[in-house]
């Protein structure tokens, strides 16, 4: 039986269907007006300096300094976490990003003389005996590349300090991460003083050795199993999530 070529359906162009690549698909997702274009290349390519030099020639051409933090730097940031959850660009990519961005925020806060208003603080930190940071490092930008002001503890903080720290900044969310099984046990503490102390704030958990199981086991305790959870988390908070809500949402296994 002889049929239409054009009568079957082809889920796919073959001739338009190409692999894109990562800068493709960035350029895709950009503003369409300059300079606005430009600077949101330079955050996705981690360029310091192009990112400064785009932001002065919107500022010579009469953009308002601190506007460009949330309409311009922001959404450049956002092309590079969209692109990172859809697992098109690595860790190392949003780190370059993240840092760029973060220069153009500083150069943007010295050009306007302030700065919008941070979403809400959360505090980072690594477990108690734990050296490992890199985990704690890509939370903590992406907080910031979220529009969260962050209170970054470091490695190896004692139990002591991480309450101590949560008394003085009263976050919306505490970040905890650990590599080793050994070190994550400290989670545990801190949520029990942090009980003690009638604190209950969100306690995002999480690392190479930490698993839902073991977060499921204190109250405080919300399970990220991405990096990427981070900031989604601290979002539902500001959506009014609570706990249960939380971890209804981001306990998937």
């Amino acid at each position: 039986m002889d049929v239409d070529p054009s009568k079957i359906l082809v889920r796919y162009n073959v001739a338009k269907e190409k692999a894109q690549t990562p800068e493709e698909m960035a350029a895709e997702m950009y503003p369409s007006t300059e300079p606005a274009k430009t600077i949101c290349a330079a955050i996705f390519d981690g360029e310091e300096d192009d990112v400064i030099e785009g932001l002065e020639k919107a500022i010579e051409g009469g953009a308002d300094a601190v506007k460009l933090i949330d309409d311009v730097l922001m959404v450049g940031m956002k092309i590079v976490t969209d692109l990172y959850d859809q697992g098109v660009i690595f860790l190392p990519n949003v780190m370059m990003s993240a840092d760029a961005m973060l220069e153009g925020i500083e150069y943007c806060k010295e050009q306007g003389g302030a700065a919008p208003k941070p979403k809400g603080k959360v505090v980072c930190h690594v477990a108690e005996g734990d050296v490992h940071d890199i985990g704690k490092s890509i939370v903590a930008a992406l907080l910031r590349a979220a529009g969260y002001e962050v209170v970054d503890l470091g490695r190896d903080v004692p139990v002591d300090e991480v309450i101590a720290a949560v008394k003085k900044e009263s976050p919306m969310m505490l970040t905890g991460t650990a590599l080793m099984t050994t070190t994550m046990y400290a989670f545990k503490e801190v949520n029990d003083r942090l009980l003690e102390s009638g604190i209950k704030v969100p306690f995002q958990c999480g690392g190479g050795a930490v698993n839902q199981d073991f977060v499921t086991q204190y109250e405080l305790g919300v399970y990220g199993e991405e990096a990427a959870d981070a900031p989604k988390m601290a979002d539902a908070i500001l959506s009014g999530k609570g706990l249960a809500q939380l971890k209804e949402q981001f306990h998937k296994h």
